[in-house]
């Protein structure tokens, strides 16, 4: 069985184990993920299995994907994601994906889109140093030396200046799983991850 899901970012809390020490969680809430589609090697080049989950009226849904779902003859969903695996003969169209894929004993990579912070400072943006604060300076909060004068005669690539900032794909590695409740469809994960609260997370089995 894979071990990959996606849910929705609850926000974070704190639970105590059981030496009386608090430890900082994330809740994500995983609802089951229905099989609707395969996808495979001779076909597409890859193996896959395409999943749907969250619910929607299905007047809000167009047309072609009303036909995923009713070929494969399961109710509407909101989102709909590709989950690589290595046998599909383990899957049929219309079962279930759920949180129990997962064990307090497995290390989690979480996908997410971070929070846009828009148009941002050096500062803020870089963790740059500022400047003196007296009245006399010149230079407080603005980028630093933009380069060596007439030679090369101008601004190298990479350079770290203002610009936008956040509401990017940004993932965080080997996480330990504190908690996994089957009944609420809950994931615990230690410490924080990408993404505003409600947004939509990848949860898959440690990479590293």
């Amino acid at each position: 069985m894979v071990k990959e899901v996606y849910g929705k970012k609850v926000g974070m809390t704190q639970i105590f184990n059981e030496d009386g020490k608090a430890i900082p969680v994330t809740a994500i809430e995983v609802e089951p993920l229905t099989v609707v589609g395969k996808k495979t090697a001779e076909k597409e080049g890859y193996n896959a299995v395409v999943v749907a989950f969250g619910d929607i009226r299905e007047k809000n849904v167009n047309k072609p994907r009303k036909g995923v779902f009713a070929k494969a003859g399961v109710e509407v969903k909101r989102h709909l994601r590709e989950i690589k695996v290595e046998n599909l003969d383990e899957y049929e169209i219309g079962s279930k994906i759920t949180v129990d894929a997962f064990t307090t004993e497995d290390r989690v990579d979480v996908q997410g889109i971070s929070k846009g912070k828009g148009f941002q400072g050096n500062i803020k943006r870089h963790g740059q140093h500022r400047g003196p604060m007296a009245h006399g300076s010149m230079y407080h909060r603005r980028p630093g030396s933009m380069g060596a004068t007439s030679t090369p005669g101008r601004v190298f690539k990479g350079k770290k200046l203002p610009g936008h900032m956040g509401n990017v794909v940004s993932s965080i590695l080997n996480l330990e799983v504190v908690k996994v409740d089957t009944d609420k469809n809950v994931l615990l994960v230690k410490g924080s991850i990408p993404g505003a609260k409600k947004a939509i997370v990848r949860v898959k089995k440690s990479v590293k």
